[in-house]
């Protein structure tokens, strides 16, 4: 089921993993495993990815990262086919993905010659771009009725749905708060308006979409494989410029 109407859908360059995880979601969904044992399994891949990177083992770092990527879209996908949304999903989900990001460059750090301070401005850098992305992802989705589990501002705890602990949902919207509270609060400063203006254009959300993990980890994949090690960390930080350019184009676009 997508996510958007026809005429909004825009190709979103984080999201190559999808009809992958569409053909796990299909394949699971007659079967016991259920959205969170998928996120579990992409914890492991990346943990594994993680443990390929130490090792030096690029080629197959690459793939587990990949891999984890196409899992991470794949646990939303079963819960839509098995039309069990939760929120534990999907706070489990993205604090998985946080504390993997934190992960991945600091196995990139130790096999680099690249400063600890560096690295945690690569992984802001990183957290804030997702922010980004999502940020306006999710307005777009709320302006057409999409997915009830993502919301434009994560201010309270949600009553859990069917099927879900409460106390689950609090304790995982609690580290999800923590971890990722500041990061929301330094978008919402740079671009307030952005839920109240028009719909941004599916030009403009493709470009954002660069921001998504997905592509995050398709780059330090590629950037893995190429022997560009010791570049990951920099453009990470260098790219994070584009923060400022993408908000100024959507505001510019509507600034009348």
């Amino acid at each position: 089921m997508s996510k958007l109407p026809k005429a909004h859908k825009f190709i979103d360059l984080s999201d190559y993993g999808r009809p992958i995880a569409r053909l796990i979601a299909t394949s699971l969904k007659n079967t016991s495993f259920t959205p969170v044992h998928v996120t579990i399994a992409f914890i492991i891949s990346g943990l594994i990815g993680v443990v390929c990177i130490l090792l030096g083992y690029f080629w197959a770092a690459a793939f587990f990262l990949i891999f984890k990527s196409i899992l991470d879209a794949a646990d939303g996908e079963l819960a839509r086919v098995k039309e069990t949304p939760s929120y534990t999903g999907r706070y489990l989900d993205s604090v998985a993905d946080i504390i993997l990001n934190a992960i991945i460059l600091m196995a990139i750090w130790y096999i680099t010659d690249t400063h600890i301070l560096i690295t945690i401005l690569a992984f802001i850098g990183i957290q804030l771009q997702g922010t980004l992305y999502n940020y306006y992802y999710v307005i777009l989705r709320n302006q057409f009725d999409g997915d009830t589990t993502s919301r434009v501002f994560e201010n309270k705890t949600p009553v859990a749905l069917k099927g879900e602990k409460q106390s689950h949902v609090d304790i995982l919207f609690k580290l999800y708060k923590m971890l990722y509270g500041n990061f929301d609060k330094a978008i919402y400063a740079l671009d307030k308006n952005a839920s109240r203006g028009k719909i941004t254009p599916n030009w403009l959300m493709m470009a954002i979409s660069t921001f998504g993990l997905g592509f995050q980890l398709l780059l330090i994949a590629a950037f893995l494989v190429l022997g560009w090690t010791n570049y990951i960390i920099p453009f990470f930080i260098a790219y994070s410029v584009m923060i400022f350019v993408f908000i100024g184009i959507r505001k510019g676009l509507y600034s009348q």
